[in-house]
């Protein structure tokens, strides 16, 4: 069956902020429906923040689950593809199905601005998302904002529909507040975030950092890549010291004891332990007795990542299990020899429950003799709730999509704000591989969009919301604010083919529907 010819050409203009892969699997299934998207991007490339990441970046997921559905990796990409692998799939996949013809590059959108005729108060009396419960209204738009990186002009686009893909890894940095003469201020050297950092090409980044006394701030992903690329470039002679507050179960690989990843954590039966939204007294019941063997799991993987990585001869073993880092996507795979460069000495790890600035350097709280320094780079992670309240430029709408200090972000099915008609968001809430979540979503918005199912009432959907911000509470404590669905991917993509009308169950026979992983190719057809 042509499929050019068995979708009506859509009228409604779906504007998609963001290029990077959620911006482009929306555009690749928007057009599936007939629409013509039409995709706002502020840089010159495609692929968002794997343009921008430093070459000695490799993939963290394990590859089977971090690719599309319907267009396979080379076969000549690496098991752990590099990010110019990375970059070469996402380009292929663009080209494959035609979708650069629809990105404006280098325009950065200033804000979006809601233009119906309500007013906001009104909005609040209604029922239904957008007072039908529809994707369109006959009468409102959205008008976007754009500003040409080039030249300066600005141009505003009417749209019937916005899609945000703008991303959690970039933009808008977090750094850590000071108390007054105890910030950067006061310290001779210079000091930068890692976003600014890993925008330099390698040569020089080398360059910068050769016989420099470095500290980064951190020990997430990107503290530890750069770390490595300071004792690359100085080893001993200068040591990189790393500042962090918490210790992390960082992988040496995603095959603990031999027994690969995702078949631990990515079933149908590692997800009957965990306690999930919306459940069942029987699911309940079945979580509760198997809480022994969630237990054991755990122990079973930090066992092989304390004696691979030699975490106590370090003092790094993590006080909370590896079930609760996993849950708040806080695991990611160290760079190889990482532990031999803090044996050898040229990485040194300093347990930093609060730190200032002096003249020379840094004054770790609990020391007396500060640590000299020449460059701080805080590795501190990004503010990417702000950057998602930034971009409405109506008051109501920015407190909406931030919600309450202290809940997860408030998205239906991780995408849709119950009070802010016609606006899907996608790739905010994180996972284990998150273009195979991007890729569930978008086709979830296109399904919608193209009228395949409606939204239940707004009261329903809050309710929904709730469930799931009480699981994300329980299971990732301190970090329930990352929104990260990680260890319920299943449960998770259960909900969006139901809504989709698509059979939740998409293996063969029970016993691989309990014990199989699953990954994007099962869901390559609906």
């Amino acid at each position: 069956m042509d499929h050019s010819h068995s979708h009506r050409e859509r009228q409604e203009v779906v504007g998609i902020i963001g290029g990077g892969i959620s911006g482009l699997l929306a555009c690749k299934y928007l057009k599936s429906k007939g629409f013509d998207p039409i995709v706002f991007e502020a840089h010159t490339t495609i692929g968002g923040v794997w343009s921008k990441v430093s070459s000695t970046t490799f993939l963290q997921s394990p590859k089977p689950i971090y690719s599309f559905s319907d267009y396979p990796w080379p076969s000549s990409s690496s098991e752990c593809p590099s990010q110019l692998q990375v970059m070469e799939y996402v380009m292929g996949y663009a080209h494959h199905f035609n979708l650069l013809k629809h990105i404006k590059f280098n325009s950065l959108v200033q804000g979006i601005e809601y233009d119906g005729p309500e007013d906001e108060g009104e909005m609040k009396s209604w029922d239904l998302w957008g007072g039908n419960g529809e994707p369109f209204r006959a009468n409102a738009k959205w008008k976007v904002l754009v500003k040409n990186t080039i030249n300066d002009s600005s141009e505003v686009y009417r749209v019937d529909f916005v899609i945000l893909c703008i991303g959690r890894f970039s933009d808008v940095a977090n750094i850590p507040e000071f108390e007054e003469k105890k910030g950067p201020e006061v310290f001779k050297g210079k000091v930068m975030h890692s976003m600014e950092f890993t925008s330099m090409d390698d040569q020089t980044a080398a360059e910068f950092v050769k016989g420099k006394n470095v500290t980064v701030v951190g020990f997430q992903k990107y503290a530890v890549d750069i770390a490595m690329q300071c004792s690359q470039v100085n080893g001993e002679k200068y040591p990189c010291k790393m500042l962090y507050k918490t210790e992390h179960w960082c992988m040496p690989d995603l095959a603990p004891w031999g027994i690969p990843l995702p078949f631990l954590y990515f079933t149908r039966f590692s997800e009957l332990l965990v306690h999930k939204p919306g459940q069942s007294f029987f699911h309940t019941l079945i979580a509760t007795t198997l809480s022994p063997l969630r237990w054991a799991l755990s122990k079973f993987v930090e066992s092989y990542v304390k004696r691979k990585q030699r975490l106590a001869k370090f003092g790094m073993v993590p006080k909370q299990s590896f079930l609760r880092d996993l849950s708040a996507s806080k695991i990611f795979i160290t760079p190889e020899k990482f532990y031999d460069r803090v044996e050898e000495g040229s990485i040194i790890l300093k347990k930093s429950p609060s730190f200032w600035f002096d003249e020379e350097g840094v004054v770790v709280e609990g020391e007396s003799t500060p640590l000299k320094a020449d460059l701080v780079i805080f590795a501190t992670g990004f503010k990417s709730d702000h950057k998602l309240r930034d971009i409405f430029v109506s008051p109501t709408f920015q407190n909406l999509i931030m919600g309450s200090p202290d809940a997860a972000v408030p998205l239906y099915r991780e995408c849709i704000n119950p009070e802010i008609p016609q606006v899907a968001v996608i790739g905010f809430s994180e996972s284990l591989s998150n273009l195979y979540t991007s890729e569930m979503r978008c086709r979830w918005v296109a399904e919608f969009l193209s009228g395949k199912f409606k939204l239940p009432s707004i009261k329903e959907m809050k309710k929904d919301m709730e469930k799931w911000d009480k699981y994300m509470k329980e299971y990732s404590g301190n970090y329930y604010r990352r929104s990260s669905i990680a260890a319920l991917h299943i449960w998770y993509n259960d909900q969006l083919c139901k809504d989709m009308g698509w059979s939740p169950r998409r293996k063969k026979g029970l016993l691989a529907e309990l014990f199989e992983p699953y990954g994007p190719m099962d869901y390559s057809s609906n």
